[in-house]
């Protein structure tokens, strides 16, 4: 397990904060490698079996498996875990961060800059409804609650959480998923070099900084709906003298002009949206690509089988993520033709990353999902 490297914009837990921290962590690594593989167990002895019995087949979609697992005890007692640990996770980094709230506050305002970085807000943008209807991963408060003036604390909790939720897979500046997509690009693409690159629905920032790093010469732009996140972004940007430029906008219908960007991406970001949000970035990307710029698009793994797809979709029936469902079934590659792309230029694939045994939460092949497409 990764430890999330200190930085001047972290809150200080204190002894027993960090021992509740660190047994949130091992709680999770326990469920996800020794509880979790029971439902498959359960799925291929009973639940399977039982369904084939009664139908005269076995299960053919996810809510098939949902109907007959949810009844299962076995099932019932991780998925009530894996709640538990969920909302302990918060519990665990929120004392820390409100004592500091203030003093972090300060220092993200007061701060002198580092860099060629900047931040620029926008108070009177409308946060969408798939971020106020619910408090997505069960955050206390979401990503965009402010409690007060040039509140940090939302990308703070964020950050810390990460750090535990990911069983500190994600790295110890939590830029794992930033490293594999730049791995990526970097290996289908050796020779290009973006002069510009906008990041969408960057939050505090982890997956950005690893585009700024690998190609410095760029301008490396990131954009949320989010102020508290975008505010403690920059400030953690500043404290490792990155300079990426934040700014509070809709990835739906950014400032930029048209044919503006040579590269523009984002980090688990599509399936935090709805329907109709996913049509509109799409279409916003095509717009504000230059001829011949890419869209990399990285996403959550749905599942390959119908267990699988259940089991996925978990975070979206108990974990606040509520268009996760949809994006089991979305063709992302007919949304992109239907945005204007090309479908010639288009494709959704599995990117497989090798990974070491302990740094995976399920197993050490680690699999995901990236919608490419050149405009």
């Amino acid at each position: 397990m990764s430890k999330l490297e200190l930085h001047t914009m972290l809150a200080e837990s204190t002894h027993d904060e960090r021992e509740r921290q660190l047994f949130v962590t091992q709680l999770r690594g326990h469920l996800a490698s020794r509880v979790v593989p029971g439902n498959y167990a359960v799925y291929e002895r009973r639940i399977e079996p039982s369904f084939r019995r009664r139908h005269g087949r076995s299960p053919q979609h996810f809510n098939d498996v949902r109907a007959a697992m949810e009844q299962d005890g076995y099932y019932q007692f991780w998925s009530a875990m894996q709640r538990c640990s969920q909302e302990l996770m918060w519990e665990s980094v929120i004392d820390p961060v409100e004592r500091a709230a203030s003093t972090l506050n300060r220092k993200a305002k007061s701060a002198k800059p580092k860099t060629k970085g900047s931040l620029k807000l926008d108070p009177s943008l409308v946060v969408p409804r798939y971020h106020t209807a619910v408090d997505i991963h069960l955050q206390p408060g979401g990503y965009h609650s402010e409690f007060i003036e040039d509140d940090v604390s939302a990308g703070v909790i964020y950050d810390m959480a990460l750090n535990i939720y990911s069983n500190g897979s994600m790295g110890p500046r939590n830029e794992y998923l930033g490293e594999l997509l730049v791995g990526f690009f970097c290996e289908q693409y050796p020779d290009r070099q973006p002069r510009k690159i906008l990041d969408m629905g960057c939050a505090i920032g982890n997956s950005t900084l690893p585009w700024a790093k690998a190609f410095p010469r760029s301008r490396v732009e990131a954009i949320d709906v989010a102020a508290p996140q975008l505010r403690y972004a920059h400030a953690r940007a500043e404290a490792w003298d990155i300079p990426v430029h934040f700014s509070q906008q809709n990835a739906e219908c950014t400032h930029f002009e048209d044919s503006s960007f040579d590269l523009v991406i984002s980090h688990i970001m599509l399936h935090e949206t709805s329907k109709s949000a996913l049509n509109h970035i799409l279409r916003e990307c095509h717009r504000i690509l230059r001829p011949g710029g890419l869209m990399l698009h990285l996403e959550v793994p749905r599942g390959r089988t119908v267990l699988e797809q259940f089991l996925y979709n978990w975070e979206s029936w108990n974990n606040n993520e509520t268009f996760g469902q949809f994006m089991t079934e979305a063709r992302l590659a007919d949304l992109a033709c239907k945005a204007g792309f090309s479908s010639e230029a288009v494709e959704c694939l599995d990117y497989s990353v090798r990974r070491e045994k302990e740094q995976q939460l399920y197993s050490a092949d680690s699999y995901w999902k990236i919608l490419l497409a050149q405009k």
